[in-house]
């Protein structure tokens, strides 16, 4: 897949593409959710991927982050996305682990990975979004439009969390591709 290309658009559509999509669900949709979730999970993180190729590790993408803290910050959210399928398909009450909101949520999931190494941290990004897709395959399609306790409290569904995870990984991706540009 080509840094340029996400599912066959220009990579700068690809948030648009991605909010359109389960904003606006194309009536005569053969994938179910669950596959339509799977499959832009699966095309998300290759993207990101994509671009771990290619970044200066120690260059700021933001002003307190590297590609470092943005691997960790994906990872962190991808454990807490695993913690509410884990105990969707267990029939149990997902956990909270964002209970002070997600600001909160993403200072500590990079702060705990801060003695990690940065191929570590890679790693466990890798790790963490093919358990979060593995288990994403054993949910059922009614299982995904489920409503339960998300990461952060209040309630919502898989899809709910793909709606905001699946384009903010984009983001970020893009974020990165544009800082990588700048330095060609």
């Amino acid at each position: 897949m080509s840094i340029t290309k996400f599912m066959g658009l220009e990579i700068d559509g690809v948030v648009k593409f991605a909010q359109h999509k389960f904003l606006n669900p194309d009536k005569g949709q053969k994938m179910s959710k669950r596959d339509e979730i799977l499959k832009l999970y699966e095309e998300s993180h290759a993207v990101m991927m994509e671009q771990l190729r290619e970044v200066d590790k120690q260059r700021k993408i933001y002003p307190l982050w590297t590609i470092r803290e943005i691997i960790a910050h994906l990872a962190g959210w991808d454990d807490a996305v695993i913690g509410f399928v884990n105990a969707l398909l267990k029939g149990e009450t997902p956990p909270i682990p964002a209970p002070r909101g997600p600001d909160v949520y993403n200072e500590e999931t990079v702060t705990t990975r801060e003695g990690l190494s940065y191929d570590h941290i890679v790693r466990e990004y890798i790790n963490t979004r093919a358990r979060l897709i593995s288990l994403v395959g054993q949910m059922s399609e009614e299982m995904v439009t489920q409503k339960s306790v998300l990461p952060w409290g209040g309630e919502g569904s898989l899809e709910d969390i793909f709606r905001i995870f699946g384009p903010h990984e984009i983001e970020h991706a893009m974020d990165v591709k544009k800082i990588i540009e700048e330095t060609k």
